[in-house]
């Protein structure tokens, strides 16, 4: 019987102890091309940074954008020029070299400058336009200070300055620093009835010389004839002026002889006489 034997599997040779690998064909052409575009790209913008450098130059040292002109719009305290010595532009200097917001900052260094805006006309302009603050009342602290329509305390009484305004007080100067919320909200009943004495004409804020706030009793106005208190406490401000209108042309020539009027009782209108002597008039 013959020997049948399995056929032995050929083993794969080797070369040098390593199988043999593909060659690897490097895209030369593909490469040259996208090292071609990109010293191009890379040429290109320096060639602009280059352009822009140089026209930078060109319009800094141009007499063309020298300034040349200074308009200042809105002002009416103060007047031309405080306010360019305020912004500090010195004539000839480029239109490109200020820097507007500096500007800006330097005339609000004013106190009577709530606000103010400057900006480029070219070739050889600018304009500032400014915001000035308007009195409401005198705030009296440790001093006595403008206080503005937005509550703002702006400026310290010196002399020579306006004195016809109502004066503020009983409004505690540290808890206005600190800004507590019980102080900030009485501020805010005091100017709200500024604004609403200002738009009344029989009894409005020609009529009074003080508005004084209390924690417990709220405000009293002080007239200017007689200094007569007048006790309107901390709410329902339109009602109790309007019930004090009825009446006050009657008792306007005869506030020295008052020693108080209240107005919180709802409905009715107290008026005390002073029981003493004649109350002088101022």
């Amino acid at each position: 019987m013959a020997n049948i034997k399995t056929p032995k599997k050929r083993r794969l040779r080797r070369k040098g102890n390593r199988f043999r690998k593909p060659r690897r064909i490097i895209p030369w052409r593909r490469l040259l091309i996208g090292g071609l575009w990109g010293t191009m790209a890379l040429a290109s913008l320096a060639m602009v940074v280059a352009v822009a450098y140089f026209a930078g130059q060109m319009l800094f040292a141009s007499d063309y954008f020298k300034v040349d002109r200074i308009l200042v719009e809105n002002n009416h305290r103060i007047v031309r020029d405080q306010i360019l010595a305020l912004s500090d532009i010195r004539a000839g200097t480029n239109i490109f070299e200020l820097d507007l917001a500096r500007v800006s900052r330097r005339i609000e260094e004013n106190p009577w400058i709530s606000r103010a805006k400057v900006r480029r006309m070219f070739p050889d302009q600018l304009v500032i336009k400014v915001e000035e603050r308007v009195p409401k009342a005198i705030i009296r602290l440790d001093y006595l200070y403008y206080l503005d329509a937005s509550g703002h305390v702006f400026k310290r009484l010196e002399r020579g300055d306006r004195l016809d305004f109502p004066v503020v007080t009983g409004i505690d100067r540290q808890a206005l620093l600190d800004a507590e919320e019980s102080t900030l909200r009485q501020l805010d009943e005091v100017l709200k009835l500024l604004d609403m004495l200002q738009e009344r004409s029989i009894f409005g804020i020609d009529n009074i010389s003080e508005l004084r706030f209390e924690d417990t009793a709220g405000i009293t106005l002080y007239t200017c004839s007689g200094g007569v208190p007048v006790r309107i406490g901390k709410d329902d401000f339109e009602a109790k002026l309007d019930r004090l209108e009825k009446i006050y042309p009657q008792i306007r020539t005869r506030l020295g002889l008052i020693d108080y009027i209240d107005l919180n009782v709802t409905r009715r209108i107290i008026v005390k006489l002073d029981a003493g002597n004649v109350r002088g008039k101022g």
